[in-house]
């Protein structure tokens, strides 16, 4: 055996994917909606979730573009060090109706580079509304404010999430029929609806459902 043959080292093996999806969360909120998904996270013990902040102005789309070159950036690293947990499976951004007069233009730019929205309409607080109650009706983000400091007296922008996480399922499934009532009109996105359990649910899969057994009825001969 050649002495080159000796001191050669194996090839790096390639990395183990994680079968957990990896994901990253860009927030036009610098309180309310980054609070939730980092306690959220937390919550849930899954360290696969990235969350960053918009805080800048038209934060909407900037939200887009910060989502964009976050994913282009850990696409190359995952290219380079050849190494796929490197890389996003989901990238999202999360932000409200409200009045961005640039929406539309963060909707089709996000949906130019993959990347997916958890809008809500009007705002965010829609989403924690959901987890204590039936939604109110058609409300603009100052009174939707005003409903949940109704029943949150300490909330003031800032989120604790032990609050809320005892009615995460209820939140999830007042949602989705908001969205299917939305649908049925045909005015996907209207006021109120919200998007973020299409997020929650990427972080935390719903559990499925558990179908009750059938007995078996005894027939006397």
């Amino acid at each position: 055996m050649s002495r080159s043959d000796r001191e050669r080292r194996p090839g790096r093996r390639a990395a183990f994917r994680d079968q957990r999806p990896k994901l990253l969360i860009v927030c036009e909120g610098e309180n309310t909606e980054k609070q939730y998904f980092d306690q959220f996270v937390k919550h849930h013990r899954t360290s696969l979730v990235d969350v960053k902040v918009s805080d800048e102005h038209d934060k909407s789309i900037q939200a887009v573009r910060i989502a964009k070159r976050l994913k282009t950036k850990a696409k190359v690293a995952a290219k380079r060090e050849s190494d796929p947990n490197l890389d996003y499976d989901s990238v999202w951004c999360v932000f409200d109706v409200d009045d961005h007069p640039l929406l539309a233009e963060a909707a089709e730019m996000a949906r130019k580079n993959g990347i997916n929205i958890a809008l809500s309409n009007p705002c965010f607080e829609l989403w924690l509304l959901l987890h204590l109650r039936e939604p109110p009706g058609m409300k603009d983000r100052k009174q939707l404010r005003a409903i949940l400091k109704a029943s949150v007296p300490d909330y003031d922008k800032d989120v604790d999430l032990k609050l809320y996480v005892g009615g995460y399922d209820a939140a999830v499934e007042r949602a989705k029929k908001l969205d299917e009532l939305a649908e049925k009109t045909g005015h996907a996105g209207m006021n109120p609806t919200t998007g973020v359990y299409k997020l929650t649910e990427i972080i935390i899969p719903p559990r499925p459902k558990v179908e009750p057994k059938k007995v078996a009825r005894r027939h006397d001969r």
